[in-house]
Order: structure tokens, then sequence, then C-alpha cells
């Protein structure tokens, strides 16, 4: 027991510290290279502190699932973790709590991930559960059927969040059958459908060495990588039988001439209000100008005209914020914001007049040099630690930003212009076509 503690504890102390250690971009030197089996990998090393961190990025999502069984993709990674052809889902849980190491699954949009974070000196139990768990998943049925009635628990109670009922009807109204348009883990109904045949064919579909991306930061050296790889990756091979992948299908956005607004009533104090519409794809030329528009208009936090006149100068809402998601595919621009439910008509007259001030008006000097210094000087703490850097180097492979994404976008928004803005603006922000959704009081809101 005593051992068991002060491993944890170790680990626990070592990884505050590396996570709390600033990191200067011109140290960020990595090797990349294609291995036999066809898995792309990328090598961090850092050797402040006896840890190592991996994060293997899985081309699966929602993407290549069946629709109607929406939440396969989910359920796949989940189940990773719940047993192998020789561990149960105990011992992987035991293991990686003697350890004082960490082992998690997450899904999005685009893709799964699978990371490992652990010390240097159990480094190769740490591979070995980590390269179990993604080889030879046992997908029980006994587990299965507890991961089902789990998620289905889950999903029944955010079903009664006004945030997630608000945020559920945009994505649904905006993207119809295509898979942004539902929520990543599926619904009660399409879950109840998934059978373990299904879990089988998506992973044998898209769980394959060349579809995958790993990315290791940490205290090892080039050789030691290597031999660890050579042991618990290289058997790592495609299926020769693969199931056919799903065709992901464009997004379609019907044209309005004015905004639509669709209230859900709900007896709650405050309203929850989202608004939408079509964005860009993480690929589109535009996207750095977008998001120093973005951030002028309501991604800048106190620093954004959105905040200034709704929350500072109004006093209608805490908070109030916009984004464009970075996806594969075009995503969404989306505005949320919560209020009192007799203010809910007031703040959306006004963040509409802000979005067409945005469009007419253009921006200041003063305010697009602010988002410029801003948004230059707070990249570097996307890659300020091993973590962040595991996550941020798959994230830039999968996307194919370059390898000197991290010198060059300094230079990306540096040369961002007021005309550019401008151009965003009229280009992407529009109160004709917004789809805005409000789940509050209807006899209180009046709208």
């Amino acid at each position: 027991m005593y051992k068991k503690i002060t491993i944890m504890t170790l680990f626990m102390l070592s990884l505050a510290l590396v996570l709390s250690m600033p990191f200067a971009a011109h140290a960020l030197d990595f090797k990349k290279e294609r291995l036999a089996n066809g898995l792309t990998l990328i090598h961090v090393e850092r050797h402040e502190l006896p840890i190592v961190m991996a994060t293997l990025l899985i081309k699966a999502s929602p993407l290549q699932e069946d629709g109607t069984k929406a939440g396969t993709a989910y359920l796949t990674a989940k189940m990773l973790s719940e047993g192998t052809a020789k561990r149960k889902s105990a011992d992987i849980s035991e293991q990686i709590e003697f350890m004082g190491a960490s082992l998690d699954t997450s899904v999005n949009d685009d893709y799964t991930t699978v990371s490992l974070a652990v010390l240097k000196k159990d480094v190769e139990t740490g591979f070995d559960l980590f390269s179990d768990i993604v080889l030879h998943p046992a997908f029980s049925m006994e587990e299965l059927t507890r991961r089902k009635t789990l998620l289905a628990g889950s999903l029944k109670k955010r079903q009664e969040e006004p945030s997630f009922i608000a945020g559920r009807e945009l994505i649904k109204n905006l993207f119809g059958d295509f898979s942004y348009g539902r929520a990543v883990e599926g619904s009660i109904e399409s879950i109840e459908k998934i059978s373990r045949l299904d879990i089988i064919n998506f992973y044998d579909a898209n769980y394959r060495p060349d579809n995958a991306i790993l990315v290791v930061v940490g205290d090892l050296g080039k050789d030691e990588l290597a031999q660890l790889m050579t042991r618990f990756f290289s058997p790592w091979q495609a299926a020769k039988k693969q199931t056919v992948q799903q065709k992901p299908v464009q997004a379609k956005l019907t044209a309005y001439n004015q905004p639509r607004i669709e209230v859900i009533d709900k007896d709650v104090s405050q309203a929850n209000i989202v608004m939408g519409r079509m964005g860009i794809s993480r690929d589109n030329p535009d996207y750095y100008a977008v998001q120093v528009m973005n951030y002028i208009f309501g991604g800048g936090g106190f620093a954004s005209r959105l905040m200034k006149t709704v929350r500072d100068e109004m006093g209608l809402t805490y908070s109030i914020n916009s984004f464009f998601a970075s996806t594969l595919y075009p995503g969404r621009f989306e505005i949320d914001v919560q209020t009192k439910n007799e203010s809910a008509d007031l703040v959306i007259k006004e963040t509409l007049k802000q979005v067409r001030k945005m469009r007419t008006d253009g921006v200041t000097d003063g305010e697009l040099a602010d988002a410029k210094d801003y948004m230059i000087g707070s990249f570097l703490r996307r890659i300020e630690t091993s973590k962040k850097i595991v996550d941020f180097m798959a994230a830039v492979e999968f996307y194919k930003l370059g390898g000197d994404y991290i010198e060059r976008y300094r230079e990306y928004i540096s040369k961002v212009t007021k005309e550019d803005v401008s151009r965003m603006a009229k280009k992407y922000l529009s109160d004709e076509d917004l789809l805005i959704i409000v789940v509050g009081n209807k006899k209180k809101m009046k709208l």
C-alpha cells in the first residue's frame, strides 16, 4: 500500500509540474515518420520530468457511422477499456490506478482519441495496456449492455437541460441527416439499436494503423520509442476484410430571407438562446481572417463587442459568446447566451443589431490590433504543456496544417487587415438567415 501511494503521489506532483511548465515554440522539435504498418508517428522529446504522454488519433467518428445507429463511434471508443482478450475491465482499471497513470478515450465530430499519461519507469506497462485496448478489445456483450444502459441514463438526464435542448435543435435544423446534426453520443433510440456486431464492424473498418496518428511526448529517446513501437504496435495491421465506410453527406442549410425563431416552452427562470448558421471548414482559406473577425465580434471574452454591449452596457446577461466550429467539413457559426425570460426579446434584438453593425461599419484599428496581439500572444498556451502538445500535434496532422504551422501562425494572423475582417463579416455574418432557438418560459418571454 505504501508503494502504491508513493507512486501515485509522485506521478501527480510530476504531472502538476509539467502541466504548469511554460514551453517555447522554437523548442518544439519533432520527428515524424510513417511506420511499415502505415501508422503515422510523431515524437517530441521532453526530458524535464520523468513522464510520457501519448495520444492516438483514429479517423473514426460519427462521419463513418450509420445515422440510424448514431453513437456507434462513441460506444466503440468507450468499449476499448472495458476488457481485452487477456484483461477484464476491472484489471485495466486496477493496473492504471496502481501506476497512478491515466488512460482515456474521447470522440468528437471528426475523430477519436485514445490518450495515455504514465511515469517513465512504468512506460512499458503503460504501452502494454495502451496497445492492448487498441489492438485487442473484447467488446464483451455484458460490458456493452452495461455501457448502453449508462449512456441511455446520461442522455435522458441531459435531455432535461435547456442548453442541451437548444444546442440539439440548432444542429439538427442546420445539418439534418449529416453527422454534425446529431450528438456524438447518439440518442436513446439510436443506441438501443446498436448491436455488438455493429461495434465490431465499425472497429474493423476504422481502427487501422494506416488510419491513425500517434503522437508521443516526454522523457523518451528515439531508440527507446522505437523499441516500444516494435514491441507493442508493430503487430497492429489493418484487417484483410473491411466493411465499406459510409461516405459523408455534405450539409445543406435551408435558405431564409429573415431570422427564423423556434421557441421551446420550458418552465425555467433563464431563457437559453442559441443562434446559428453555416460556418466554414478548417481548411478554408478564410479561416484565420474569420477567427480575427469573430474575436472582435463575440469570441474575445470581455474584449468582444457582444460582451461589451449585451453584458457590460445593458446588463442583460453574465456571458455571451460566439464561435466558428473548426471541423473537417463546413461546420456552424453559433452565438450562445442566457438571460432572464423577460429580457430574451431585447437580447435577441441587440445581438442582431450587432451582427448588422459588424457587417456595415467594419472594425477600428484598435480593435484589430488588440485582437491580433491577443491571438498571437496566447497561441503558445496551446503547446505549453506535454498534454496540450500531444493533442495539438495530433490535430495539426489530422487537419493537414503543415509541419511549420507553429512558425507560420503568427504570419497568418499578422497579415489580416481591416478589409479582410469586413469581407469576412459580410460573407459569414448575417441576420437574414440566422436560426434562433430559444428554450424558456414562453409566457414570460413574450417574443
